[in-house]
């Protein structure tokens, strides 16, 4: 059974850091893109991040683009979401999926929640 398990979301402040954290089984994580997608009531799903099976490329879309870093441990079956500098406007839940374009395979998610 395919499982992902999301971890670190909660409240900060404005500016901000948080790391999530996403543990995978019941696959060959290390042959998989990983992706991490937020989805808010106003704005619907939002891809942030992707990377390769091998953690060495990644992609963001401009919104979050030099504030956070996807990376991936293949020997721990875990991929992370570092996020620097914080706005409201980064209040979602953050879930990881498989895959990239298109997400195979989600966790239940972790809120994040930016406020002062």
């Amino acid at each position: 059974e395919v499982q992902l398990v999301e971890s670190g979301g909660g409240v900060v402040q404005p500016g901000g850091s948080l790391r999530l954290s996403c543990a995978a089984s019941g696959f060959a994580f290390s042959a998989f893109a990983m992706s991490w997608v937020r989805q808010t009531p106003g704005k619907g799903l939002e891809w942030v991040a992707h990377t390769d099976s091998g953690g060495t490329v990644t992609a963001y879309p401009d919104s979050v683009k030099g504030r956070f870093t996807i990376s991936r441990d293949n020997a721990k079956n875990t991929v992370y979401l570092t996020m620097n500098t914080l706005t409201t406007e980064d209040t979602a839940a953050y879930y990881c999926a498989t895959g990239y374009p298109f997400f195979h395979y989600w966790g239940q998610g972790t809120q994040v929640t930016v406020s002062s």
